[in-house]
């Protein structure tokens, strides 16, 4: 039996409790981090206990599986591949991922390593706690993860790295023995029996044989040289350490198991000054001074990444601080405390320094409070912002982590740049420069070959230029696939190196080839190891460019996040399958392109997985928007089901559903019929084609309807003055299955002065695209898009109703219309019209009001919330609209059969929870959310519109 397939039957054997896997598509979703390195590991385990740690480490040691490696895995985000490999992948985040203990009064919590830093934060914020070390990816790096590599990022001068906060580690070694990580007396080593004994003695003897090396070769740095921290081997008390080794190691030596962390306050007051530079070296050379104004962080943002991020939802929330559009660099000094005065007076003294003369700087702006942590949130994106460069180059992180002495980063900058100048790349740059830290990522087109050999160009020239500036090449990241530069680094320290992971790990067996061997083997190289690039390339260039949104994907891996509020992938959420994420769905689909899967030529079996995850996606769009790259998987969902049922037959199910919007309008006609099916005895046979919990169709809208509501058909042969008329765009859903929405919009256009016309009923399509029937879908966007085109042309306020049907008109149909076709949402246009609304307001006493958006209305119009709340203030009303993530439902998802466990699973995630706390009216905009807030929670939800004209008095 192949070793792996044996390693992976002996751990069932042994009663092992997580998840283990040999699948094709598992593997590949974690073949790939946030690097350039796309690695297939043989098998992949998911531990849920130490127990399950002990056996992976028992059977390593036995003799008969000498040749398995293992990777530990955390949160994926790694930048140099260091958690990539053939071997056992051991994946945390699955189900090590709890928070075992929170000491308040001590100020220490007690985790597993799979939890996710914000999620920890989350839990400790009611306390007024936080785990300190910040990152960019802190919704999705793991705390696990964080101290295999020693992670640290802004703020970095206050609070330090992730090693600063570690108080105690479990950790399982390779034979099974879990390691006590207390500092030790020389004395109280000697008498230590087994490998902890061993272990720690070979600590005590490197510290004590290399004292004048280590102080002569570790750089004076707030960071370090990460990963097996010998500067830090003894305590202030002169005991050994292991915890210095532990973080930072990458995996190299043990499992981590459980972590018991230092907890800090949260700061209560927040101050930041943005300041504005003409050009990039000017902001580096001006943050040594501001970095000496007592501020607790002081981050560097150029150019590049401020106009990207204009593309992102933050910016309708930042853009008021960053006015100046001709700056070339940004420095972002932030202040902190728990006192107003004493901010307020540091803020005072900065910005008196600020009126002083300075070369480069152009102006300043200042943020306070809640826009301070936005504009961070924007700062954390800049990473993922840069992957969405346009054209084949992307930035690439290979380089994009040195550290130099802080009064250095300038000129090493300038040096930096030439080197990238030379080499004829573009590249963006933000950081910590207080800390002397600045990413830099290089644009690259690593699918050409012939621009493979630039990563070591690059490398060997920054990495002598880092040095000779006393610096290091991995300042914040880890080494990685960098390690073939370690023994360079620490020279005649090296040998240290590889005794202390001969103690740990003598067979090599844990993330071999990073940072040290134990048998001498050489260590990885930057250009060894397979590029994510080099398997695109096998990819037909017409189809890399046909599944760009899947090809484009960079892993950094912001949908990994698990924070119930936000709208991003609520399929991972509720499955914690991550091949259900938008990064796994990418990778599946990027591997069968490779396989030739459009052409019948995919593995079977994988093909099948790769539809599964699909199936899984709510085309919600969240991650067309929220992914900093807006990777589009509803798109190439659609493209790949397309040629999948090209190959395969469509279920009846599906055949219903793409015909829904023109059997709607029959349907409605003969409502009594049709109910017998939806709701009646004939319901049954809805649920044989898969569909579950539709609702009743109620009686169609007639004529007298219309007229009491004074809604007018529009005569398209006899077009009204468009300068007063607003015309109603009718949706399936709304039209058929809530008619009376459609009189309420129209009830509101009449007492606001305008007069309402409803458009004849034509399909949307949106269904279509759902299912993949892009050739109907394009047929039947050109036909109502042009017929919507013409109103536009001619003057007319086109407004639809349902968010989801609405938002297709400027996204789906880009498609096949570029420009799109501008129907506003009910808010667009009543936000433009507060005045009026003003005069028509009645004397309605004030209620208490929730709104709940759609969740593709909050990622296609981020603005949406804003304008229900002017017009709902307008109206002398206070609505709350809480942060919610997706109900479950998302049009026609929930109500498929298969779905309804998943669909159940995300609405409770954060919808129900709202609904069950409004204390009042509930109102929801989205169709699809008042079917589940219904279903699930009994809850009887109102669309804003019946609430509108509820208060209206004219």
């Amino acid at each position: 039996m192949e070793p792996y397939a044996e390693f992976l039957a002996a751990l069932k054997a042994e009663g092992f409790e997580g998840d283990l896997s040999d699948e094709r598509s598992e593997r590949q979703v974690l073949a790939t981090d946030n690097s350039i390195y796309q690695v297939l590991p043989d098998i992949v385990v998911f531990p849920r206990s130490v127990q399950d740690l002990q056996r992976i480490g028992r059977l390593l040691a036995e003799p008969r599986f000498d040749d398995v490696v293992l990777r530990p895995r955390g949160g994926g985000t790694g930048t140099n591949g260091q958690s990539l490999g053939h071997g056992v992948v051991v994946e945390f985040s699955r189900h090590l991922a709890g928070i075992l203990e929170i000491n308040v009064e001590e100020r220490w919590a007690r985790v597993q390593p799979g939890v996710i830093k914000d999620r920890l934060n989350e839990a400790l914020r009611p306390h007024g706690l936080f785990f300190a070390p910040e990152l960019s990816t802190s919704n999705r790096a793991t705390i696990g993860g964080m101290i295999s590599t020693d992670a640290c990022g802004q703020g970095s001068c206050l609070y330090g790295k992730t090693s600063n906060h570690v108080l105690e580690l479990k950790a399982v070694l390779v034979g099974g023995e879990v390691l006590d990580t207390k500092p030790r007396t020389a004395r109280e080593i000697a008498t230590l029996e087994g490998r902890e004994g061993d272990i720690l003695r070979t600590l005590e003897r490197v510290a004590r044989d290399n004292a004048g090396l280590i102080a002569e070769r570790f750089p004076k740095l707030n960071r370090s040289l990460t990963g097996y921290d010998l500067a830090h081997l003894r305590d202030a008390d002169g005991r050994i350490d292991p915890r210095a080794v532990l973080c930072g190691s990458e995996g190299t030596l043990a499992m981590l198991a459980e972590a018991r962390i230092n907890l800090v306050p949260i700061p209560k007051v927040s101050r930041q000054i943005n300041v504005f530079y003409d050009d990039f070296q000017a902001a580096l050379r001006d943050a040594r001074i501001l970095a000496g104004l007592g501020a607790a962080a002081v981050e560097t943002v150029d150019s590049r990444v401020l106009g990207l991020a204009q593309a992102d939802p933050v910016w309708e929330y930042v853009s008021p601080f960053f006015p100046d559009a001709e700056a070339k660099g940004v420095n972002l000094v932030e202040f902190t405390g728990d006192d107003e005065a004493s901010v307020e007076a540091q803020i005072q003294a900065a910005l008196a320094r600020l009126r002083e003369p300075a070369d480069g700087r152009r102006g300043h702006t200042l943020a306070r409070g809640d826009d301070v942590a936005r504009i961070t949130e924007m700062r954390k994106k800049a990473v993922g912002l840069l992957g969405r460069t346009a054209g084949k180059r992307r930035p690439m992180p290979f380089v994009e982590d040195c550290a130099v002495p802080p009064e250095n980063l300038e000129p090493f900058i300038r040096e930096f740049r030439a080197v990238l100048d030379e080499e004829g790349l573009q590249y963006g740059m933000f950081g910590h420069v207080d800390a002397g830290v600045l990413h830099v990522r290089p644009a690259l087109d690593l699918v050409d070959p012939a621009e493979e050999p630039l990563v070591r160009r690059v490398t060997e020239r920054v990495e002598a230029l880092a040095r000779r500036y006393g610096g290091l090449l991995w300042g914040e990241h880890g080494k990685g696939v960098r390690s073939e530069f370690v023994p360079k680094v620490f020279g005649p320290l090296y040998p240290a190196l590889e005794e202390i992971k001969r103690a740990f790990d003598p067979g090599d067996q844990l993330n071999p080839g990073k940072i040290a061997s134990a048998r001498g083997a050489a260590l990885l190289k930057i250009d060894e190891v397979p590029l994510r690039g080099a398997a695109d390339r096998q990819i037909p260039e017409a189809q890399r460019a046909q599944y760009e949104g899947a090809v484009s994907c960079n892993g950094n891996g912001a949908c990994f996040n698990q924070a119930h509020h936000e709208v991003m992938c609520p399929s991972y959420k509720a499955t914690n399958d991550r091949r259900n994420s938008p990064k796994g769905r990418s990778a599946l689909v990027r591997e069968w392109l490779r396989q030739g899967g459009p052409e019948g030529r995919a593995d079977p079996g994988f093909e099948r997985d790769v539809k599964d995850a699909l199936d899984e996606c709510l085309s919600c769009k969240a991650c067309a928007r929220a992914c900093p790259v807006q990777v589009d998987v509803p798109r190439f969902r659609a493209q790949f089901m397309e040629s999948w049922y090209a190959r395969n037959p469509r279920p009846a199910r599906d055949h219903l559903l793409g015909r829904l919007e023109r059997l709607l309008p029959f349907a409605s006609a003969f409502p009594r019929l049709a109910n017998l099916a939806l709701k009646g005895p004939f319901s049954p046979l809805l649920e044989i084609l898969g569909l579950t919990h539709v609702p009743a169709l109620p009686k169609a809208l007639g004529r007298n309807d219309l007229a009491a509501a004074g809604l007018k058909p529009l005569n398209l042969a006899a077009l009204p003055r468009p300068d007063r008329a607003v015309v109603i765009v009718p949706d399936a859903f709304t039209r058929y299955f809530e008619p009376h929405l459609v009189l309420d919009l129209a009830f509101v256009v009449r007492a606001l002065g305008f007069e309402p016309y409803l458009l004849p009923f034509r399909p949307n399509g949106k269904p279509l695209h759902v299912l993949g029937r892009l050739k109907a879908f394009e047929r039947q966007a050109r036909r109502t898009g042009a017929s919507l085109q013409r109103l536009s042309k001619d003057g007319f306020t086109l407004v639809g109703i349902e968010p989801a049907m609405t938002l297709a008109y400027r996204d789906e149909y880009r498609d096949v219309i570029p420009e799109g076709v501008p129907v506003l949402l009910p808010q667009q246009w009543l936000a433009t019209q507060t005045e009026a609304l003003i005069a028509c307001a009645g004397n309605k006493a004030r209620e208490r009001l929730t709104l709940m958006l759609h969740c593709t209305e909050r990622t296609l119009h981020p603005g949406g919330k804003g304008e229900w709340v002017s017009i709902f203030e307008a109206l002398g009303q206070e609505i709350s609209v809480p942060n919610a993530g997706c109900c479950g439902m998302a049009g026609t998802w929930g109500h498929e059969v298969r779905n309804a466990g998943t669909s159940a699973r995300i609405f409770d995630l954060s919808w129900r929870r709202h609904v069950d706390e409004a204390g009042g009216a509930i109102l929801a905009t989205g169709f699809s959310c008042r079917c589940q807030s219904s279903l699930l929670a009994k809850a009887e939800a109102l669309h804003p519109l019946q609430r509108i004209r509820h208060l209206i008095a004219c």
